[in-house]
């Protein structure tokens, strides 16, 4: 017999609450008036095919059917959804700064503009109106703050490259609430700018900001601070880590993105941006166990914002958008022909950078390594199991090398074909030759900048999953948009990126922008 205690029904019971709140205000009909609470999510580098293929891995999660609509991320409820275009003013095909600026203030930029022009001039965000009209504005990210996506929100410089003149723009814009990964230049040591450079943690401070760095001020921050959060763990390029890979007790995005709405509160409202930039930096490098896991955290950071709205459902707007697709990222490979075997990413320990740091210190104390060597490694990180022996390899079936048993069929063997761990073994060999990497030739199109050992494992494992790529960049195709609460239904349709800025200028009842200097 099953009991619960006194404590377990009552939290049993807040839950349900809540989440009949949130499904209340999902409910709501788009309503008159100006929203005084506005949120955006914008997430790096997703479109259909990933929040697709991380539906279908929740269901597995969940240990549902995997079917259409069997789990849902809770965004994708949005009543107001809408098809996004996101070409930069040179290209089909944008990069982060420019969508972010077009995103951020209505205009299109070539890419590698942050929060400039065609020209290089400077225009104003939608972040720095909304704070000049007396609200305040928060900036959350997974990347670094100085990164091309929250700069577009609070500075203007002609590439996004000038992360140390971007970090002094950030000391400077007056904005309440930053919180994310750190700073690339803090120093200004790859800077042109001439003379004795100020740090940029110095300018944060001087500036009246709290930089804090450590879980015990984090949690000790509250309404009315004026703050610059970032985690003590960090990974690569100051980043925050991949889901994936965090620690238990690491801060996370739905941490950082909770503690924002609690210093920002206050009669006068507030803009939020939330980016989840990390999404993208996994679909470069062609890694869905990442970028699944990286979208779950992101769902977990949206629910706090839907627990907020329910009890603010007549002034809330929720956006949640993407900049750009990254990968080229599908659902179906010809190899698995109409099957799919999601629950094979789950084999995957790590992301395709924590690998990266494991194998390049192995190589390191082994520069003359063999792949039988180097075998235990991929056995016990990706699943993969490489046979010491032909035989062995010959009596099993690899899951997902055109197999027709069903998209829920299980999954009965690690072993690899002959004809894979080939393949395998060719980039090993490329990758213990440390070569730099082959932009321009065959060596890119096969592993494109990143570790050709790397991305060969995490493209076998996807490609037994059913989830094939076209990329390591960028693509042109539109992203979706979804949108609840206050006026959500502006942000229905089929539209061009520029046009989420002239809608939030119009829900926040913005006066005309001026032009900067």
């Amino acid at each position: 017999m099953v009991t619960c205690s006194r404590h377990t029904k009552t939290g049993f019971a807040v839950r349900m609450l809540l989440a009949l709140a949130i499904c209340l205000f999902l409910a709501q009909p788009a309503r008159a008036g100006k929203a005084k609470y506005v949120f955006l999510f914008i997430v790096d580098g997703m479109s259909m095919s990933q929040i697709y293929v991380a539906e279908s891995y929740k269901a597995i999660l969940e240990g549902k059917e995997v079917r259409p609509g069997a789990a849902r991320l809770a965004f994708t409820h949005f009543p107001h959804q809408a098809m996004t275009t996101t070409y930069s003013s040179e290209s089909l095909v944008t990069d982060s700064a420019a969508a972010g600026t077009a995103i951020a203030t209505g205009t299109k930029t070539y890419n590698a503009g942050v929060g400039v022009d065609a020209d290089g001039k400077p225009v104003p965000s939608v972040a720095e109106m909304a704070r000049d009209k007396g609200m305040k504005v928060g900036i959350v990210t997974s990347v670094s703050l100085d990164h091309a996506t929250p700069a577009a929100f609070y500075a203007h410089q002609k590439s996004r490259k000038n992360h140390y003149e971007i970090g002094l723009e950030l000391a400077a814009s007056n904005f309440h609430y930053f919180a994310g990964g750190g700073f690339v230049d803090p120093e200004g040591k790859q800077s042109r700018r001439k003379g004795r450079k100020e740090h940029v943690l110095d300018a944060i401070r001087s500036a009246g900001y709290s930089y804090v760095n450590d879980k015990a001020s984090f949690a000790a921050l509250g309404a009315g601070a004026r703050a610059v959060v970032v985690p003590p763990r960090l990974q690569d390029e100051q980043s925050m880590f991949y889901a994936i890979d965090a620690a238990a007790g690491d801060i996370s995005l739905a941490d950082l993105t909770a503690k924002g709405i609690e210093v920002l509160d206050n009669p006068n409202g507030f803009f939020m941006m939330v980016e989840s930039g990390k999404v993208d930096w996994a679909c470069h490098a062609n890694d869905a166990a990442t970028v699944v896991n990286d979208l779950l955290a992101l769902e977990a950071a949206v629910e706090r914002v839907l627990g907020f709205a329910a009890k603010h459902p007549e002034e809330t707007l929720i956006v949640v958008t993407g900049d750009h697709e990254t990968g080229g990222m599908a659902l179906g490979f010809a190899g698995t022909r109409y099957s799919t075997y999601l629950q094979q990413l789950a084999r995957q320990k790590g992301s395709h950078s924590a690998f990266n740091k494991m194998f390049t210190a192995w190589r390191k104390a082994n520069p003359h390594g063999t792949f039988e060597q180097v075998a235990p490694m991929i056995d016990d990180f990706f699943g993969l199991r490489v046979s010491a022996s032909r035989e062995s390899a010959n009596a099993d079936t690899a899951a997902g090398t055109g197999a027709e048993s069903g998209n829920t069929g299980s999954v009965t063997t690690q072993s690899i074909q002959p004809f894979e761990e080939e393949a395998l073994r060719v980039a090993f060999a490329r990758s213990m030759s440390v070569q730099d990497a082959d932009t321009k030739g065959p060596d890119y199109l096969l592993y494109g900048w990143h570790e050709p050992f790397t991305v060969a494992l995490t493209h076998l494992l996807n490609k037994m999953a059913g989830v094939s790529w076209t990329s390591y960049s960028h693509t042109g195709v539109p992203v979706l948009t979804f949108a609840t609460g206050v006026e959500s239904s502006l942000f229905q349709g089929y539209y061009d990126n520029t046009d989420l800025f002239t809608k939030f200028v119009a829900v926040l009842g913005l006066p005309p922008r001026k032009a900067l200097n």
